[in-house]
């Protein structure tokens, strides 16, 4: 496949005009396919109202609208302008209204953008926490076609500033990933043949377009390598979960890149009368971007799926991130058993943070899951807490370098200053090599330490959501420190499915402490159970691991004074 543009811009302008490009799922009753050339009309119309606005080469533009065409074709009408768009979240049921508030008017803040444009459903009374002047706030035309006398031009150079997106969960950060058009189709030329796409490929995806998955994989690869996607919004799949794999059934679906929690989701919520009717074998590559992969939920979905003539090895893996475009690696596609899988043992690896390979029948033994091998252009090292290198097998943060690296955290420079050291990328992810491959295990910050033992919030998490009362994917893990003992005690905070089951509540948190020492050979402080929607959740729809925490705190004040350095 031909991907020798200079710029993004350039490679919409080349696109063939007829052939199809996004279809957007609402419901069955609403369904909309647009093609290149009708998308570039469009665009050019949302270009020429941005430039009457004022906006102009290098200046940013922040959408904060609805996902759906008419952002996109914003998106790539700022680009077609030469200036640079940034997608925010979009208010909806899943963040915290304070929280999204907050973040809301500290990104805008930092961006310090020309232009703020909302779409005509953005509520009223948020427009107050955008910080922006009054005239830089701006409701987008809905212009499908730019008049007559609108000067089409396009003059973006390779080197300049294409986008900015903002990483998982750094709303409130205001971490801005800035990256250049020859960063991104430096990243799509490694991309592309590593899965293998040609012009008979099609994309699913019902991920946001302000994340690096939506964004990248599921706009702008497409876009440029000139092939269809179909696309649903997040708030409409969550509440049809099902609907993701009958569009993949219906409209021929090869490729689709999702978090690990959407594998048991489906397992769990689709109806096994309804997985009959379904056809998957259109379905190349699943693959799951999530640190760390699961394969017990790779194993559950497969389970589940096996009779809608899903393909083996269509669960895939890759490690991707906002800050190197997207992908750092990727498991192998044309493998029939899918991402590589380890066996080891699990007293040395919490002890010793080694990874000792161990048959899997062999008492104790975990398995973990690899995330693939580098891509071109990108390398990564592990290494422990002085930045010493570490052997094969070793846990350890990852560092990453890449020719597709992020310009830098926009206006953000003592950020951008703390990430790197040397040219290399300092992820915050732990993890370890074995034979090339990568297997990213949590976290850094994440990590809990209880009695010298290194233990994973997710390994505590995957056990509470095993109960039957708790909400899938709704629960946090976090270590607390004891003074008394002098090391880190376990708490955690789980939703539950039905509220009506709270008088159950000291038999369920019984009942799963008791798994997790049966599990993991340590015992659980605390086990809080709390009503649907309790956890505080980041603008990509994951448990906010820190928000969660001082939440907590504010409900029950005794961990405060129990925990002193909490």
């Amino acid at each position: 496949m031909n991907l020798m543009f200079r710029t993004l811009s350039e490679a919409l302008l080349a696109a063939p005009p007829e052939q199809p490009f996004v279809t957007f799922w609402r419901d069955e009753d609403s369904i909309q396919t647009v093609t290149f050339g009708e998308f570039l009309q469009s665009s050019w119309a949302q270009a020429e109202f941005l430039q009457s606005r004022g906006l102009k080469k290098g200046d940013t533009v922040v959408l904060v609208m609805q996902q759906g065409i008419p952002l996109m074709s914003a998106f790539a009408g700022a680009m077609l302008l030469g200036a640079i768009p940034a997608i925010l979240a979009y208010p909806s049921f899943k963040v915290e209204p304070a929280k999204y508030r907050t973040g809301l008017r500290g990104v805008t803040a930092n961006l310090k953008a020309r232009l703020v444009v909302v779409d005509q459903e953005f509520p009223a009374e948020l427009l107050a926490h955008v910080s922006a002047g009054e005239d830089s706030l701006v409701r987008i035309s809905e212009a499908s076609h730019p008049s007559a006398q609108f000067e089409r031009s396009c003059d973006s150079q390779p080197d300049q500033v294409a986008f900015i997106q903002h990483s998982a969960g750094t709303t409130g950060l205001q971490k801005g990933v800035a990256l250049s058009h020859e960063a991104v189709l430096r990243q799509l030329s490694h991309l592309v043949p590593a899965l293998r796409i040609g012009s008979q490929d099609r994309i699913y995806s019902w991920l946001p377009l302000y994340h690096d998955m939506g964004l990248i994989a599921c706009f702008i690869l497409p876009m440029v390598c000139h092939i269809p996607v179909v696309l649903q919004s997040p708030t409409d799949w969550v509440m049809q979960p099902g609907t993701m794999l009958e569009l993949i059934s219906q409209h021929r679906c090869s490729l689709a890149w999702i978090p690990n929690f959407t594998l048991q989701f489906l397992a769990r919520r689709v109806r096994p009368e309804d997985r009959s009717a379904l056809d998957l074998s259109s379905l190349r590559a699943l693959i799951n971007c999530s640190e760390p992969i699961r394969s017990s939920s790779m194993d559950e979905f497969t389970d589940a799926f096996r009779g809608s003539q899903l393909r083996d090895g269509a669960l895939q893996g890759s490690y991707a991130m906002a800050e190197t475009v997207f992908a750092i690696t990727q498991s192998d596609v044309e493998d029939p058993r899918g991402p590589v899988r380890v066996w080891v043992d699990a007293s040395k690896f919490a002890e010793e943070r080694r990874a000792v390979q161990v048959s899997p029948e062999t008492p104790g033994a975990v398995c973990h899951v690899s995330s693939g091998r580098c891509l071109p252009g990108s390398e990564v090292r592990i290494v422990d807490d002085s930045g010493k290198d570490l052997e094969e097998g070793m846990t350890g943060e990852i560092l990453i370098r890449s020719d597709s690296l992020l310009t830098g955290y926009y206006n953000r420079p003592d950020l951008t200053q703390k990430a790197l050291l040397d040219g290399w990328y300092i992820s915050g992810d732990l993890g370890f090599l074995l034979e090339g491959e990568l297997f990213v295990v949590g976290r850094k910050k994440d990590l809990i330490i209880v009695a010298g033992k290194n233990i994973y919030p997710q390994d505590i998490e995957e056990i509470v959501c095993r109960h039957p009362a708790i909400y899938d994917g709704r629960v946090v893990a976090m270590g607390v420190y004891n003074e008394a003992l002098g090391t880190e005690d376990i708490v955690a905070v789980a939703e539950l499915r039905d509220p009506g089951n709270a008088g159950e509540a000291a038999a369920i948190s019984q009942s799963v402490r008791r798994a997790i020492t049966s599990e993991l050979g340590i015992a659980a402080r605390a086990v809080y159970l709390k009503p649907p929607r309790w956890i505080v959740k980041s603008t990509a729809g994951k448990p906010a691991r820190s928000a969660t925490r001082e939440k907590l705190l504010a409900e029950h004040p005794e961990l405060r004074t129990q925990y002193s350095r909490l």
